[in-house]
């Protein structure tokens, strides 16, 4: 099957998820057709399971891995505790983790990018950046050089990351938050399941677990 120049595989791709970051997820996979082909939205809840979105069938796992064995998945839900647990589901399922990169992300050929990764139109990513399995990188965001993100790590809308941070694992970065530059020895450390805030802006370490909001970031009391 071809795509324009794009040479598509037939490897169905699949979005777990089907709510509004998994329809902006299946506009992103119009363009990568070089990933797969859409063929279903997976929820949890059966009276959602035969229901049809902007075009796409909804199902559960159990169908869409029985119908589409070996298929391409990623993880199209924001918070990300709960990504981590669909996208565990559907790996024991036999699926296969998709990695999604919008043609229109600048990035680095320095850049080192975990499986699953998705990176939305709109965003930067400078060099000597690590990202982990499965980081969801939302619209418009700028992400500079020599920082890691941890698995599952998320950045909303808007976000901009100044060089040498450390974002845990499963951590949140709320829409347009931005964190300083921290030090080649001294990295500004966003600790593992942490929170920033919508608009914070983070000027020393987070600590993982802590929700920090406001200008400066401080612990939401």
């Amino acid at each position: 099957m071809s795509y324009g120049q794009v040479e598509v595989p037939s490897v169905p791709l699949i979005i777990y998820g089907a709510g509004g970051m998994a329809r902006e997820l299946a506009w992103l996979a119009e363009s990568c057709p070089e990933v797969g082909v859409l063929v279903a939205l997976l929820d949890d809840a059966p009276r959602e399971h035969g229901k049809v979105v902007n075009g796409i069938p909804v199902m559960g796992l159990p169908e869409a891995a029985r119908r589409y064995p070996g298929a391409r998945v990623v993880g199209g839900v924001g918070d990300p505790r709960l990504r981590e647990r669909l996208v565990q589901s559907a790996l024991d399922a036999g699926l296969v983790a998709a990695t999604l990169v919008h043609p229109r992300v600048e990035r680095s050929r320095f850049v080192q990018i975990g499986e699953g990764t998705v990176i939305c139109a709109g965003s930067h990513i400078s060099p000597n950046v690590v990202l982990g399995r499965h980081v969801q990188i939302n619209r418009s965001c700028d992400v500079s050089h020599d920082v890691v993100m941890g698995d599952y790590a998320t950045l909303a809308p808007g976000v901009k990351v100044s060089g040498r941070v450390r974002i845990g694992a499963r951590a949140y970065i709320g829409t347009n938050a931005s964190i300083i530059n921290g030090d080649a020895d001294a990295p500004i450390v966003i600790g593992d399941d942490a929170v920033v805030g919508a608009a914070a802006c983070v000027t020393r370490d987070v600590a993982s677990g802590t929700t920090v909001v406001g200008v400066p970031a401080r612990p939401r009391g």
